[in-house]
Parts: structure tokens; sequence; C-alpha cells
């Protein structure tokens, strides 16, 4: 996933200490006499620690990944969690501190050059680069936190997508794990309680991936705060098609009516093409609607390969994975309903 390779971002006091201590080291088991002993020691003290700061600083702007890059579903995302300008923010004064850094250390390289006794100049020159490390403190605190909350995120890829609504235990887990074969990646969205299932599989050496949002769409959108609503409006960046399922039995414990009400509201927010299915064709007090595009079971797999079908026709024409294994699709028995 794209926010997992950026590391713990240190807090100005854990740079300073081990950038410190490291050139204290330079200095370990040396007999310092005469001048040039002494030159060369300090600037060997100040370089390596200037060094260290530099090195760590830059690696923390080059892990963040570019924002004008960033697929739109990531940055409106990243955008409503931390704010993506503020993180612009951060990482520019960051590397501003990286480049200053390493002006002042070739300053006064220069310095200590011209004295009779360099360890002063030298001294001087870790206060200044102490003083930029605690000016960009608050930067790196919030990076780290930025960080932390941008790691949690699902590892949703730029491929042909099927995202399932619904409300809870209409059969949406099961449907998702029917179609790719295995239980599905759990992963939390940080603004719901409950995690987003994912999971894949290709066709035609195509990778699909299918997408389970609880606590996302399954409840009334009057529910949602703001944060909810944006990361709903998130998914229509993705290349996508909606499964929307609906349990005409009510076993799930919520109304036929109910139920539709939250189509429509799903159907006014979302820009893509959406089937719409009726699950739990095996129960009893099962009962025909109009408007569904089709019945199913994913208890008997009723209807599955069906449907599967019709989202795959739905889908924008999806580029080829090459080399991808074909994973063959049948339906299995499931043993109840999520």
């Amino acid at each position: 996933m794209i926010f997992e390779k950026i590391h713990t971002v240190p807090t100005s006091e854990e740079l300073i200490n081990k950038a410190f201590k490291r050139a204290s080291r330079t200095m370990s088991g040396k007999t310092i006499t005469g001048k040039e002993s002494r030159l060369s020691a300090n600037e060997s003290m100040l370089l390596t620690a200037a060094n260290i700061f530099t090195d760590n600083l830059a690696n923390i702007v080059r892990r963040f990944p570019s924002f004008d890059n960033l697929h739109p579903f990531y940055y409106e995302l990243a955008d409503i969690l931390v704010g993506v300008e503020k993180m612009k923010m951060a990482l520019g004064s960051v590397d501003w501190a990286s480049r200053k850094i390493h002006e002042i250390a070739r300053e006064y390289v220069g310095k200590m050059r011209e004295v009779e006794n360099p360890e002063p100049v030298r001294k001087e020159a870790f206060g200044r680069l102490a003083s930029i490390l605690k000016a960009i403190n608050k930067d790196l605190i919030f990076l780290n936190k930025a960080r932390n909350t941008l790691r949690k995120l699902p590892d949703v890829r730029e491929e042909p997508t099927i995202v399932v609504a619904g409300y809870p235990n209409v059969g949406k887990s099961s449907f998702v794990s029917k179609i790719t074969g295995a239980s599905p990646e759990i992963a939390a969205y940080p603004f719901t309680t409950k995690g987003v299932s994912i999971g894949h599989f290709f066709r035609d050496k195509i990778r699909y991936q299918v997408m389970d949002t609880p606590g996302l769409l399954d409840r009334p959108m009057s529910e949602r705060n703001s944060i909810e609503l944006q990361a709903i409006s998130a998914i229509n960046h993705l290349d996508a098609v909606l499964l929307f399922i609906i349990d005409p039995s009510e076993s799930c414990g919520y109304e036929i009516e109910a139920q539709k009400r939250l189509l429509t509201e799903i159907k006014a927010l979302f820009e893509m093409p959406m089937l719409v299915v009726s699950n739990k064709a095996d129960r009893p007090e099962f009962k025909d609607l109009e408007g569904i595009d089709q019945n199913i079971s994913t208890v008997t797999g009723e209807g599955i390969k069906e449907v599967l079908e019709k989202l795959i026709r739905l889908i924008p024409e999806p580029k080829k994975v090459t080399e991808a294994p074909e994973i063959l699709w049948e339906p299995e028995v499931d043993r109840g309903y999520q």
C-alpha cells in the first residue's frame, strides 16, 4: 500500500540525541594533539552530525508520496483525515531544515579553519543546528501522526473494482467471500468502527478487487457526519461498479422499505454503474421484488455466477495483468450470512 513505506517520523529531540551521540563517537579513542588534529576532529564531529540531520530529514520527505501524483481516491481520503495542504507545508518545513543544516555546516567548517581553537565554533554550530531542529518539531510530530493515520487505510488499488453496499447482515461479506474464493482481507478505515473487507479474483488475466464497506454504506445518509460523507464520495474516484444487496426476507433485521430508502440515497450519491440484487432466495420468507436485477443465494450459490458476469460487463474495459494466474471460480455452499 502506498503509505506503508512511510517510516516512523522521529521528534527533534530524538534526532538531536542521535546525531550528537554519533558525532561524539567519532572522537572515541583518538588522541588530539596540535592544531591540525583538533581541526580535523571538530570538522568530523560537525559533518557527522549534519549528515545525520540532513539524511534523516530528506528521507522523511522522500518517503511521503507525491500528493500531486496521488490517485484521487487516496488524495481525497488523505485530505479528509489529515489535510493535504497541511502535510505539504510540514514537509516543506522539513525540506527547508535539511537544506539549511547543510548550508550551516559548510559555513562553520570554513569558520573553524580560520581560528586557532575550532571547538567553540563547532559548539556554536551545534547550537544552531539544534535550534533548527527544535523549530520544526511541531511539523515532525504532525507528520508522524499523519503517517500513523494514513497507514490504517485499506490497500485499495487502481484496478477494476466491485463495491458492495447494503444494510448489515444482508449477505455482503458472504458474497465477497464467495466470489473471491477466500476470506477477504479486513482493514479498518480510521473514521469507521468496523473493518472494510477487500478480496480479489482473476478473470482472463485481469485482477478485480471486491470491497465490502461496513460502517460506510450500511445505514442512512442522515446518520452520517461530514467526514463519513466525504469518505463515501471518495469511492466515486475508483474504476468501479456498485452492487447493492437487499434482503427481502427481512431476516437481516431491517424492513424492505428501509433498505429501499438506503438504495435511493446511494443511487443519488454515486455516479458509477449499479446492480441491485435480492439475496437469501433459499429462505421460505423470501419475496420477489420489482426493480431487481437478479435473485441470489449466497448459501446455495444460486445466481452468484450470473451476477458476477453482469458486474464484470458493467466495468469499463480494464487493463490486463501480464503473467497473472487465472483463477477459476465455482459456487460453493456457504454456512450463513454476514
